[in-house]
């Protein structure tokens, strides 16, 4: 369960106590969790002091409105009161602002000049390198139900033949069909390696994400597997298709729609479930927390409330049956346990209502809900086509023995024979051979997948297509 996001910003700055000029475009970058994130502010001067725009290039905004500025004594100070947003800077004689942004409490060294900024290439030699030798095809289908229309590309080995076929799934978070994550493509180098090995593969953009339509925020994992399901229903009309071996490739998230499809579709020859949950949602995320809190340094009394906080916070969700009384009933809660610990989790300078109402928003979500309340073990016992399912030891998102254990039992509850479940030694949440598993270290390590993990898969889709 992925995902690293970085919230939109807006800027403003003002004047210059000694003869620089403070007007026009200034550059940075945010450095935020292996990410770089250009940002851009256009200063210009009013009757009365400044005004400015932000652009953030590699997020496609541009010209987003500040809410304040002030610029005395060289020092820049720009405020998004809403957003709980500030930059504070000081202009050197260099004409460099030095300075940190910050956002509800989290403070990230920024320095902005007139420069033009070029992005710092990470190094991905997995990445394969066009022309490729095999056929691709940009392709769209419909779920006509949602009303979605997904895009995405369909290698496959030669353009004339008849060819076996998997279509990958994605994880948490709006994904395109590389699952670009901090510039690694997983899919991508997947789907590459697949091909090359003669196994078809059809990838797609979630919905609302790059070029597929439909609106992501209000979709449940249910509806990614409509999607999915609209995918399968492609492959059977499609030219170069072996109809009868058609699998899903689900990594985390995917993990979980993988099984809902499988379980209703016969055109569903075999599943391969990478890091996918066995878990309940709530179980899988008191884990998760505990896991990476540790690996960050949280000490063991923070692990602890943040564990008792949110199981009560997952309680309430679980019993809900009613949005909007959703949020009443957390934001309720929520007052309550600031009273009771008013700097438990808060950052400084942020209201008690502005934190809670902000808090509420991120986990009364559909999909959050959906999640927290899901037991993937009912659907699994429904699979009835050969699983694989493998995880990497050190993955601290989706806990390997846990979650492969619990996929196993349900599996072989449901009677299902055709099994197989591997931990794989030293590998993270990514299958990135790794040091710690800690999601920080995901953008740092310049391998997409490990080689077992590829063979692995491989050896066994093969003998599933046999």
């Amino acid at each position: 369960m992925q995902k690293f996001i970085l919230f939109a910003f807006t800027f403003l700055s003002f004047f210059n106590s000694f003869s620089q000029e403070i007007t026009g475009k200034w550059n940075g970058v945010l450095k935020i969790q292996g990410m770089q994130i250009r940002l851009v502010f256009n200063i210009s001067k009013t009757a009365t002091g400044y005004t400015s725009t932000m652009d953030s290039p590699d997020q496609g905004a541009k010209d987003i409105p500040t809410s304040s500025t002030s610029f005395e004594n060289n020092l820049l100070n720009i405020k998004i009161e809403k957003a709980k947003i500030e930059y504070v800077g000081t202009l050197g004689k260099d004409n460099i602002i030095v300075g940190n942004f910050s956002q509800a409490g989290q403070t990230f060294t920024m320095n902005l000049s007139h420069d033009e900024i070029e992005i710092i290439k990470a190094k991905r030699p997995q990445n394969p390198i066009e022309p490729y030798p095999y056929y691709s095809e940009e392709v769209t289908f419909k779920n006509k139900k949602a009303g979605v229309t997904l895009s995405g590309t369909l290698t496959l080995p030669k353009k004339e033949g008849i060819y076996p076929v998997v279509i990958l799934i994605s994880g948490s978070g709006p994904q395109n069909r590389d699952e670009e994550l901090m510039s690694h493509k997983p899919f991508l180098v997947l789907s590459d390696y697949l091909t090359r090995n003669g196994i078809g593969v059809l990838r797609y953009d979630d919905r609302g994400t790059a070029f597929s339509t439909g609106d992501f925020k209000t979709a449940t994992t249910q509806d990614f597997a409509a999607d999915v399901q609209a995918a399968v229903a492609f492959l059977m009309t499609k030219k170069g298709v072996n109809k009868k071996k058609i699998g899903l490739v689900g990594h985390s998230e995917g993990g979980i729609i993988a099984p809902i499809v499988a379980a209703k579709s016969k055109n569903v020859a075999f599943i391969v479930l990478l890091a996918g949950t066995g878990i309940p949602g709530d179980e899988l995320l008191l884990l998760q927390q505990e896991l990476i809190g540790r690996a960050s340094g949280e000490s063991e009394d923070n692990l602890q409330l943040g564990k008792k906080e949110n199981t009560e916070l997952f309680e309430i969700i679980k019993k809900s049956t009613d949005a909007t009384q959703l949020k009443k009933d957390l934001t309720i809660h929520m007052l309550a346990s600031l009273i009771e610990s008013p700097d438990a989790g808060k950052p400084e300078g942020v209201s008690d209502e502005d934190y809670v109402n902000y808090t509420v928003e991120q986990i009364a979500t559909p999909w959050l809900v959906y999640f927290i309340k899901y037991d993937p073990s009912f659907i699994l016992e429904k699979v009835k086509c050969p699983v694989l399912a493998i995880n990497g030891s050190k993955d601290l998102q989706v806990p390997s023995k846990e979650n492969l254990t619990a996929i196993h039992a349900a599996l072989i509850k449901g009677g299902n024979q055709k099994v197989t479940t591997k931990e794989l030694a030293n590998l993270n949440h990514l299958f990135q051979e790794c040091a710690t598993g800690s999601p920080s270290e995901y953008s740092e390590i310049e391998q997409t997948i490990s080689p077992v993990a590829l063979e692995l898969m491989l050896n066994w889709i093969n003998e599933q297509v046999k």
